[in-house]
């Protein structure tokens, strides 16, 4: 395939191969949710084809299933059940007690306010009796149930690592928390904040941690007896699956660890702990001579084992009916929390739509304490990067030399390749790369270059004669055929104008229309438009998407070639509307069009080389014209013409000067102007005293008076809303107001994209 700077400019397999890389490389870099979320997708399908992996041993999990609620009843329990497992859990050995469940709220099931008022009663009623009084005594100490927990979490000789939860933002509450209630809470929790954070610039501005509005930490009986604790908030990507876990938490000053992390913690005798806080983000956390790497903000990769149950379940009725063997929880971290389905702790995961919560964070510790962790490392983007390029490139080169079938052959290989590396680096090595983008580059090139193939080998040899009559008007094939001198390379230099017209946000109802729609659109435009050129006698130039251009004083001479291109303009723009009141009634979108017309010094003739050539012209004005069209994005108009045209049509239109700008690509200022109709058209009042104020305020544009004229294109716009230009230039005078223009300003707008 070969390839020249030239050749980019046109359509050829190497121009479309680069085009088709750079479309995937902006999209991979801009990222596109569709794509995105296919790729999610992808990743989840590698966890199922890896299969299943085998957990260490140094987790358990006691459960609140269905069993324990058939067994103990429905959910909460007194508290003084729970005070009850942690003492059986600490006398089989348990080194570590984490609790997926908060203990917000004093106990509902406690009694002691029952027993309290009948001892008032007793009191009151002045019965004396030593048992009763006895009674009531021992029932008030074995009724706190909040206090039976606390007592067992400070004796228990295992650590308990309490969990709690964030709220992430304000917005989602329905009531607003006190400050003074944030400080209280964030107090309790404060044992258990991150001691050191590493940043390799001392001098960051902004920190990257993820940010919580307020936590909600357990009662306060609870974090007195224990400094252990951790949040358990689980964040969902897009489509609801967990795929991360958040490590680190910031909630006003301080960051706080996640449940896992804190029970790895203290299940390692509390190692020194550090966060590493590079330029970028987060680089990770050291966590004694282990290290877990995060994302930027510090959230986990998390490497699911398996589906549920990966780890065992083991029923919190068994345990406190003594079912379970003896030794089970030695030395392990034990976590208490619910998979029961009335409990709604379930969320959705690779393996599985219904993953209990309590198993993500279990996995999580597995991940820590074995190290074996996935990444997206730094470097992945750049490889991704590359596999797009190599990958569309390949087919781009290889694909022009052969046949159909053998193209169709190295495609699907390369797309199975891609998977297959992907694949491998995810199972071997633990590496997230990115799959679909790079099998977009082969996919999007290959089609692209397959119809590029069906369109210009098969098809034009057939159609060329009558191609070249629908694209140039009659009158040049007259004229040609009656001088065939015409047909020679080359041109001559003449003053003419050119008209550019282009639709707008046409490409935008493909998601709505499809393609065969969308072509019958484009054709039945192009045909009413050509006929309103024609019409004035214009040669169409060419079609180049859903723009136009013409051209008119050649190839026959026309004196009043800038009048014919102004009126045509304006045909056009009649007939589009009346078009847009007929597609209305067939559920078609309303087009829009933008037009430019300029005139000037163009070189015109046949243009192109010995194999193919084109009728045409070129040159600044040329280009100014293709520019004019792209400004009515910029001031909201529909035609503007360049100031050439103007000294040339005079009077014969109605015309507004809209602005004195300077083009990208040109150094020489030009005033435009915006062509409303015919001289004899009489233009609504409202819009008729828009356009004093708008040419007052343009008057006072150009002295400064940024504040007089701000107000005369405010005036415009109270009478006619969607003036454009009015629109435009108040919004300029506002943004002068704040950061005036150079002393030397002459009044010129200089435009940095070409539009």
């Amino acid at each position: 395939m070969r390839f020249s700077f030239k050749s980019f400019f046109s359509v050829n397999p190497a121009s479309l191969t680069i085009c088709t890389i750079i479309l995937v490389v902006v999209l991979f870099l801009t990222g596109t949710p569709i794509l995105d979320l296919i790729e999610l997708k992808t990743y989840d399908l590698r966890f199922l084809s890896r299969g299943q992996l085998q957990p260490t041993e140094a987790v358990a999990m006691a459960l609140i299933d269905e069993k324990s609620l058939d067994t103990e009843g429905r959910w909460p329990w007194p508290r003084s059940k729970l005070a009850t497992l942690v003492d059986i859990l600490s006398k089989d050995g348990a080194k570590v007690i984490g609790f997926d469940i908060g203990f917000l709220e004093p106990d509902e099931n406690s009694q002691l306010g029952f027993i309290n008022e009948f001892g008032k009663k007793v009191d009151k009623l002045a019965i004396k009796d030593d048992k009763l009084s006895d009674f009531i005594s021992e029932s008030r100490k074995d009724a706190d149930n909040d206090l039976a927990l606390a007592k067992a979490i400070k004796n228990s000789s295992a650590t308990v690592v309490l969990g709690y939860f964030f709220h992430m933002r304000e917005a989602d509450l329905d009531y607003r928390i006190e400050q003074k209630e944030i400080d209280r809470q964030l107090q309790r929790i404060s044992p258990s904040k991150y001691p050191f954070i590493i940043y390799e610039d001392p001098d960051m501005q902004t920190l990257p941690f993820i940010k919580a509005y307020a936590p909600e930490s357990n009662l306060e009986i609870f974090s007195q007896v224990t400094d252990a604790s951790g949040f358990f908030s689980v964040a969902a990507d897009p489509d609801g699956v967990v795929r991360w876990m958040p490590l680190i938490i910031q909630c006003g000053e301080d960051i706080f660890p996640a449940l896992a992390l804190s029970c790895v913690y203290n299940y390692l005798d509390r190692p020194q702990l550090m966060v590493r806080v590079a330029r970028y983000g987060v680089e990770g956390i050291q966590i004694g001579r282990g290290f877990i790497p995060t994302d930027e903000s510090g959230q986990l990769l998390i490497n699911y084992l398996g589906p549920p149950k990966t780890f065992p379940h083991i029923s919190i009725s068994d345990i406190l009916h003594g079912k379970v063997a003896k030794g089970t929880f030695k030395n392990k971290i034990v976590l208490v929390g619910a998979t029961a389905m009335g409990t709604h702790d379930l969320r959705a995961t690779p393996f599985s739509p219904l993953y209990p919560g309590i198993e993500i964070h279990a996995t999580v510790i597995d991940n820590i304490l074995s190290q074996n962790f996935l990444t997206k490392p730094k470097w992945s983007r750049i490889y991704d990067l590359i596999a797009i390029i190599l990958l569309g490139a390949i087919t781009g080169i290889a694909l022009p030399r052969m046949s159909a079938l053998k193209g169709l052959l190295l495609a699907t290989g390369l797309f199975f390749l891609q998977i297959f590396i992907a694949r491998w680096l995810f199972v071997r090595m633990n590496v997230w790369l990115n799959i679909v983008y790079p099998l977009l580059a082969v996919a999007i090139t290959y089609t692209t270059l397959t119809v590029y193939h069906y369109m210009t080998e098969e098809r034009e040899r057939k159609k060329i004669k009558g191609a070249f009559r629908h694209y140039v008007a009659p009158i040049v094939i007259e004229e040609m055929l009656k001088e065939p001198g015409r047909l020679k390379l080359g041109g001559e230099e003449k003053v003419l104008t050119v008209l550019f017209c282009d639709l707008q946000g046409f490409t935008g109802y493909s998601e709505r229309f499809s393609p065969h729609e969308m072509i019958d659109m484009l054709s039945e435009y192009f045909e009413k438009m050509t006929e309103e050129i024609f019409t004035y006698q214009g040669t169409l130039k060419e079609y180049v998407g859903d723009e136009l251009m013409a051209i008119f004083g050649a190839p026959l001479e026309q004196a009043d070639h800038a009048q014919r291109a102004c009126s045509a303009a304006l045909a056009m723009r009649d007939r589009l509307r009346a078009l847009r009141s007929e597609w209305a009634k067939m559920g078609r979108p309303p087009l829009r069009a933008r037009t430019g017309v300029n005139s000037g010094p163009m070189l015109v003739g046949n243009l192109g080389s010995r194999y193919r050539f084109a009728y045409g012209a070129l040159g600044d004005h040329v280009n100014l014209g293709s520019r004019l069209e792209g400004l009515n994005k910029i001031y909201g108009t529909e035609i503007l013409i360049g100031e050439n045209t103007v000294q040339i049509v005079g009077d014969s239109f109605r015309l507004r000067e809209v602005d004195q700008v300077r083009v990208k690509g040109r150094e020489q200022p030009v005033r435009i102007y915006e062509l409303l109709g015919n001289s004899g058209d009489s233009l609504p009042k409202e819009m008729e005293e828009s356009l004093h104020h708008f040419t007052a305020g343009l008057e006072a544009y150009r002295q400064q008076a940024w504040q007089k004229a701000l107000d005369l294109f405010k005036k415009s716009l109270a009478i006619l809303p969607e003036d454009g230009p009015s629109r435009l230039m108040a919004e300029r005078c506002q943004i002068y107001q704040q950061t005036p223009p150079p002393t030397d300003w002459d009044g010129v707008f200089t435009m940095t994209t070409k539009e």
